[in-house]
């Protein structure tokens, strides 16, 4: 696979270096050169191939410059060995595609962790270490540091606003013989993810000290949310017979462009709906339209190393023909005080509890109805992190809280002996110095 950015589609890259040095020169994100005809592989797997054995396969399929198929296998078990999404049926034809199985009950996890196995694959090959730093201020923080745990070549700095240092396994971090090192600002979590901001738009910091990203600018991490949908199809193909439709909590758009990777990649996909954003919505016609569309490429400031949003590649998935944006992206407005209502009917349909944004794209799913039904089509509900983390206010809406995980408990555990730092990117630096 070759990449490019999405601001010069001229210069072509490899994959491994597109995930080593993540941050495009011009501002813009790495994408696929080209798309991919993944029929071969898709239609061979069945309901009885493990999510393991497909993201091994299709990983081999994609990057096959660059991993040989033992290489690619290797990749995925140690990644997903122990964890898999699953695809529980709700209705005849409604179906949630649970992401919340990995080791924290993120859906963050999946792409973590196979992102730190490639890349782990390929610093060992290289002989070679890397570096990656991010800002956080809890559930992502857990992810990161599950995924890259015991990495022999990988080293993270994670950054916390003061008081939020909670969660963590203590047996990884640095002062335990680890290679996760916390550490926490003196301020607030926009204050954290300015200081990272700082560190990476500092070009000879990066090239330093090997810094790249683990949060979906970088594309290593984008791409294994492609498995999600390779897996739900398995488990479709030989139940459903009209159309399919995925709908995807809006978030930063990673997993609704990971989807429209999937379809470009030649899964079969009708359709995905999602809630509506300032970014991402509708126009006076009821059809879907990215406001960001409206500014030249070249006029937009850089990409942000902090806090991505993929809006950028899903315009590039339908640049060469805008039009096509509008008949398989489709935005519905949910408006906040909602929420606690589509878990109640959610909970009362189907005795599932769902999380705030996943009881969103529920939401959105209501307006496609007629469209749905029109040719029998199937709704799959993409359903992002454990609904025990927000346990209260589910607890509201539905009259009783979900099951609480083991994981859980971990999270609610502060973690001591961090250091305390100012808002000064000097002081992060070296800090890193001392620690890559």
């Amino acid at each position: 696979m070759e990449l490019v950015s999405t601001r010069n589609a001229e210069k072509k890259v490899s994959f491994r270096n597109a995930v080593l040095d993540c941050i495009p020169q011009d501002g813009g994100l790495f994408v696929p050169a080209r798309e991919e005809d993944l029929r071969p592989w898709v239609l061979y797997m069945d309901e009885n191939t493990k999510f393991s054995s497909i993201a091994g396969t299709l990983t081999s399929a994609l990057l096959k410059e660059e991993f040989s198929p033992v290489v690619s296998e290797r990749i995925a078990a140690a990644a997903f060995d122990l964890y898999s999404p699953e695809l529980r049926q709700l209705d005849e034809r409604t179906y949630s595609l649970e992401l919340y199985h990995g080791p924290t009950g993120s859906h963050k996890d999946f792409g973590l962790l196979w992102f730190a196995s490639a890349l782990e694959h390929i610093l060992t090959m290289e002989d070679r270490t890397s570096v990656v730093m991010a800002a956080t201020s809890g559930l992502g923080g857990r992810s990161m540091a599950a995924a890259f745990a015991g990495k022999k070549r990988l080293k993270m700095i994670l950054v916390f606003p003061k008081g939020s240092l909670v969660g963590l396994d203590p047996s990884v971090l640095a002062w335990n013989g680890g290679n996760i090192l916390p550490v926490e600002v003196d301020g607030d979590l926009l204050d954290a993810k300015n200081l990272v901001r700082d560190m990476y738009k500092d070009r000879s910091i990066v090239e330093k000290y090997g810094l790249t990203l683990a949060n979906t600018m970088n594309i290593g991490r984008l791409l294994p949310q492609v498995f999600f949908y390779m897996f739900a199809f398995t488990r479709l193909r030989r139940k459903v017979r009209g159309d399919i439709f995925y709908a995807v909590p809006s978030g930063n758009y990673g997993n609704l462009v990971a989807g429209l990777y999937a379809w470009k990649f030649s899964l079969p996909v009708n359709g995905f709906i999602t809630d509506a954003t300032a970014g991402l919505s509708c126009d006076a016609t009821g059809r879907c339209s990215c406001l960001d569309s409206m500014v030249p490429l070249m006029r937009r400031g850089p990409a942000d190393p902090a806090s991505p949003s993929n809006l950028e590649r899903l315009e590039q998935v339908f640049e060469v023909n805008p039009l096509m944006l509008r008949g398989l992206v489709f935005p519905a407005e949910v408006k906040p005080d909602a929420i606690s209502g589509l878990m109640f009917d959610a909970w009362k349909k189907y005795g599932v509890m769902l999380d705030s944004a996943t009881a969103a794209a529920y939401g959105a799913s209501f307006g496609m109805q007629d469209r749905i039904n029109s040719d029998e089509g199937t709704v799959v509900l993409v359903s992002k992190d454990h609904p025990a983390f927000e346990s209260d206010k589910l607890r509201v809406a539905c009259g009783q809280s979900p099951e609480q995980p083991e994981f859980l408990k971990l999270a609610r555990e502060p973690i001591q002996g961090a250091r305390l730092i100012a808002k000064d990117k000097s002081v992060l630096e070296s800090i890193l110095k001392d620690f890559a």
